[in-house]
């Protein structure tokens, strides 16, 4: 892929306090995602279900197993980067973060992110909050990052023209 640097290596882990942290998702972190996802459903589908129609209503294990599945081969291939919010002993997920090449004009990637029902409005999503953007800017390439549903809405990314291949 052109929109990363020849020999760019992805960070494999990012550190949050109380030993939470960031690494990237696996199609082996289905067992902890789908129960996470669903249980945070009606949420996370008003923020990325019009962009993205995700999660569905019915989305089985299964089909999100291959989902994780096909996250972790473009990780390898350095075509998109989804990384796991995890606890310290790495067996609790609070959330992910996407990293994107750009579908729509004036960015060189897209970020968004978001956390479980059982984390949000607490201290564990304000530090996320801080933090994407800072790691953002120190240890990707990025010039122009757009921080989806922060720098702007959904529906406002979604009216923007698509970036040109």
């Amino acid at each position: 892929m052109t929109w990363l640097p020849a020999g760019f290596a992805h960070p494999l882990r990012v550190e949050l306090s109380g030993g939470h942290h960031l690494r990237p998702i696996t199609g082996a972190d289905a067992a902890m995602d789908h129960p996470v996802v669903m249980g945070s459903r009606e949420r996370l589908w008003s923020l990325f279900g019009e962009a993205w129609g995700w999660p569905a209503e019915t989305m089985t294990y299964e089909a999100n197993r291959k989902d994780l599945e096909r996250h972790e081969a473009e990780i390898a291939a350095h075509e998109s980067f989804n990384y796991v919010l995890l606890d310290g002993t790495g067996t609790a997920e609070y959330g992910c973060v996407y990293i994107d090449p750009p579908e729509k004009a004036g960015a060189d990637a897209e970020i968004c992110w978001w956390v479980t029902d059982e984390k949000a409005g607490t201290g564990l999503e304000r530090e996320l909050e801080s933090l994407v953007p800072r790691w953002i800017a120190e240890d990707w390439p990025f010039e122009r990052p757009r921080f989806i549903g922060r720098d702007l809405s959904w529906s406002e990314w979604l009216a923007l023209p698509d970036a040109r291949v």
